[in-house]
């Protein structure tokens, strides 16, 4: 792990303590003394405006970036992550299976990943290139869970995908979280997701600007301030 990323016990129900994060790339403060926590469980949507430092933060959560700060992961945490894009995997002649397999799990654990997120077995033979950006989330997803994870790190989950996939694709995030009881981090543009599936948001632009529950955080001030625009926002509702 980078320094200031280590193993600790934050507390009994904490998976992820962050304090006073800050990272600087190319002598370019992208994330500034940024400060939160994540509840054993919790579906926590970080939300922002391009070059907000979203993905930047996920890779140093992951001690892939040099920071300043403290990054305290539970010892007893696992952590599965799909990164924004993956294109050149598209490119390369081979099939799901084969794809499944450079993980080095048997193939009853991969059965039994696919088992469970209703994954039809005949695409299994298919090329990677082959399929949908919403099959090609799909496998990435059930990649992210072989070896068990109890905490998954999502960048832009449905970055390219249609309307269709990306229903398909929260559907089968929170089928997993009900099912495993998975700790979530998650990235994203799409507000309208926020409310149905966050515990917490976590709005940054460089800097923290608000925290908390959606209901309480993302008002419109909050909203103003990180977008530096007036947002047009309606909550909605599910039953």
């Amino acid at each position: 792990m980078q320094p200031g990323t280590k193993e600790a016990q934050p507390g009994q129900n904490c998976v992820l303590k962050v304090q006073n994060l800050t990272v600087v790339l190319a002598n370019r403060t992208i994330i500034d003394n940024l400060s939160f926590t994540v509840a054993k469980g919790e579906s926590l949507t970080v939300v922002g405006p391009n070059g907000a430092g979203k993905t930047v933060l996920l890779k140093s959560l992951l001690g892939l970036l040099p920071h300043t700060g403290t990054v305290e992961w539970n010892r007893h945490i696992k952590v599965g992550y799909v990164p924004q894009r993956l294109p050149f995997i598209r490119e390369i002649p081979m099939t799901v299976r084969d794809f499944f397999n450079l993980k080095g799990h048997s193939a009853d654990t991969r059965d039994e990943v696919i088992g469970s997120m209703d994954f039809p077995r005949a695409m299994l033979d298919s090329q990677v290139g082959a399929l949908s950006s919403g099959q090609f989330q799909k496998v990435l997803i059930a990649w992210s869970i072989l070896g068990k994870p109890n905490v998954l790190l999502f960048d832009e989950p449905t970055t390219g995908v249609d309307i269709a996939g990306e229903e398909t694709v929260y559907a089968l995030l929170e089928k997993l979280q009900r099912e495993r009881g998975l700790t979530m981090l998650l990235v994203t543009h799409d507000l309208s997701i926020v409310y149905r599936f966050s515990t917490s948001v976590l709005c940054l632009n460089r800097h923290l600007v608000c925290f908390g529950p959606p209901n309480e955080v993302l008002t419109p001030e909050s909203l103003r301030e990180l977008y530096g625009a007036e947002i047009k926002y309606y909550r909605h509702t599910h039953d």
